[in-house]
């Protein structure tokens, strides 16, 4: 019976180390759940069987864990339930020479503190000098940094 649970210690740890890497990662706690229960069936092993059974656990759950690795990455079912998000959205690269220090346009959405405000028929990203400025505002152009237009309201 203490075989049993060593052994089912040992494989629900990997399996969430597996799920820890795999499925949801950032949240330590199935990370923590499987290194406990790793570490509690290869204590076990060695209190209720001594060293050569204990040495023999600690390979094996070396062993069994590359292995189900390799097999879990290989075998392409984790995508089912894997995260999968990708970013395809890209920075619209902003002209110098088309806005300047001084052009005045309007608040297309509230700038907290940034947003998209409309300059010379152009909807570009900008950033207030601070505060917060609602959506309709009249602001007007006071610098450029990094490719960034900084406006303040008028």
């Amino acid at each position: 019976m203490t075989a049993l649970i060593i052994v089912l210690l040992i494989v629900f740890g990997i399996v969430l180390l597996l799920l820890e890497f795999l499925v949801i990662p950032g949240i330590t706690v199935a990370a923590l759940g499987g290194v406990v229960m790793i570490v509690g069936g290869i204590y076990m092993s060695y209190h209720h069987y001594g060293n050569s059974i204990g040495h023999l656990t600690v390979l094996s759950a070396v062993v069994f864990s590359g292995i189900s690795l390799v097999l879990a990455l290989k075998s392409q079912t984790w995508n089912k339930i894997m995260l999968n998000t990708e970013v395809d959205s890209k920075v619209q690269k902003l002209d110098d020479e088309n806005i300047t220090i001084g052009d005045q346009g309007i608040c297309v959405s509230r700038l907290a503190p940034m947003g998209k405000v409309k300059l010379d028929n152009k909807i570009v990203e900008a950033r207030s000098t601070g505060t917060y400025v609602d959506e309709k505002t009249k602001v007007v152009v006071v610098g450029i940094v990094d490719k960034i237009v900084i406006v303040k309201p008028i």
